[in-house]
């Protein structure tokens, strides 16, 4: 305890890092404060108690509640995601953006300038929508054309202010800006949960021992998802040893971290949209909708729901680390620096080993993301609230377990930058330098 109250300590002495924390701190009160402000013309007491469940229950909580209140953020940074997402997949089948992702600096902020102006297209016909959908005639207070218009530019303008604060809380903050806000609105529906569950469990069926085993079952879950998200498997790299001059470089052993889960939520996100399909059929196509396979889908309790839900996540999985970890530009790499991975030929060959390991470790990596997007329904189906059940696992859990453990390591590199001692371990093995990344890997946006 003595330990980390020192390393706190030595945070705070480090001014650089207490600017940055500060900044961060006074960014996300800004986006919190905004998710409170209600869009022109809506009636606050329409929307104040408005219930949020299944795609409206899993928006709401990644926008901090904003959606369901009709806040100016109700859009929250999604539409920013999806756009990137578009953006990243449009570099695997067109040229020119593939074109740009090899150009370094240059490519990439031509990259993040299309995926701005796709984020305003995507924004605009997403408030469209949430304003048909999810505002109700009896909520208005301006007539409906005006309405529509001036709330349209109001969102649109709100979520690309919500991007603007992401991009100030990377360069002036501890980094991560657009992952730390999703955290931090999914955060903001904890208390209410907790409190929900403890309310349930206290006056109804269980009691306080039920609440208790909850708990540590959801503790358990998170240590879980930490062994997921930190796991990684490490392919020794040896470099040969060149003379330049009187000195000599190289003649080192290093190690490629490739992580069990590199394709982090995105399996996640892209099966939840395919599993939404039923349920959205059912209401725009009545005369379908006591079809009993699209009742069972559109069931999240369900287990042709569930089993239909892991069998995508794991599929995704696989899609989603082929196309982010590119083991022949590895390889290229490691033999343009002289390195070579012992009994493994430079070339082909070593991109093949590389590619084998990959699929090795993905298959058990994905297994435990769908068991981990599963565990909500289950916690269901054995009587948890369906708001607290939500903590259990999916992408809320991830995410947050993702953009904790990230922001501890942004925090530790600055502490060792300044030779104090880190806020967790570092995995560093004695003698020996483990690369900080895997070339040819991307990070994972959310």
């Amino acid at each position: 305890m003595k330990k980390f109250f020192t390393t706190l300590s030595n945070i705070w002495k480090i001014e650089d890092l207490r600017v940055r924390i500060i900044n961060t701190l006074l960014f996300l009160v800004i986006y919190r404060v905004g998710s409170f402000v209600v869009l022109p013309g809506v009636n606050p007491a329409s929307v104040a108690n408005r219930k949020a469940e299944g795609l409206v229950g899993l928006l709401n909580m990644f926008s901090g509640g904003s959606f369901s209140h009709a806040s100016i953020f109700a859009l929250g940074v999604m539409p920013y995601i999806s756009a990137s997402i578009v953006v990243q997949l449009l570099g695997i089948a067109v040229p020119y953006f593939t074109k740009l992702q090899k150009e370094g600096e240059s490519g990439r902020n031509k990259l993040n300038q299309w995926t701005r102006y796709l984020t305003i297209g995507i924004t605009a016909l997403q408030a469209i929508g949430y304003l048909k959908s999810q505002i109700s005639a009896d909520a208005m207070m301006l007539p409906n054309p005006a309405f529509t218009v001036l709330n349209m530019f109001v969102l649109t303008a709100g979520t690309l202010f919500v991007m603007w604060l992401g991009e100030k809380i990377t360069d002036k903050g501890i980094g991560n800006g657009i992952s730390l806000i999703i955290m931090v609105g999914i955060i903001a529906q904890l208390p209410g949960a907790f409190l929900t569950e403890f309310t349930s469990r206290t006056t109804g069926t269980g009691g306080l021992i039920t609440f208790i085993v909850e708990i540590v079952a959801l503790i358990a879950v998170v240590m879980f998802t930490i062994l997921i998200v930190q796991g990684t498997r490490k392919i020794a790299v040896q470099y040969a040893k060149r003379i330049v001059g009187n000195k000599q470089y190289g003649g080192v052993r290093q190690y490629i971290p490739l992580k069990v889960n590199a394709a982090g939520v995105m399996p996640i996100i892209f099966a939840q949209a395919l599993m939404f399909i039923p349920q959205t059929v059912q209401q725009f196509m009545p005369s379908i909708s006591s079809n009993g396979v699209l009742i069972a889908l559109s069931n999240p309790n369900s287990w042709a729901h569930n089993l239909t839900f892991g069998i995508l996540i794991i599929a995704f999985t696989y899609f989603y680390t082929a196309i982010t970890v590119n083991p022949n530009q590895m390889a290229d790499d490691m033999k343009k620096n002289g390195g070579f991975i012992p009994g493994i030929k430079p070339g082909k060959t070593t991109a093949d080993y590389i590619d084998a390991v990959i699929s090795k470790i993905t298959l058990p990596g994905s297994i435990f993301l769908a068991l981990i997007a599963i565990i909500p329904a289950l916690a269901s189906l054995v009587g948890v609230s369906p708001i607290f059940a939500r903590f259990f696992g999916g992408t809320s859990l991830i995410i947050l377990v993702g953009v904790v453990l990230d922001t501890l390591q942004q925090v530790e590199s600055h502490l060792l930058m300044r030779h104090y001692d880190g806020l967790m371990k570092t995995g560093r093995i004695k003698g020996r330098t483990a690369m900080p990344a895997a070339a040819g890997t991307t990070p994972t946006a959310i």
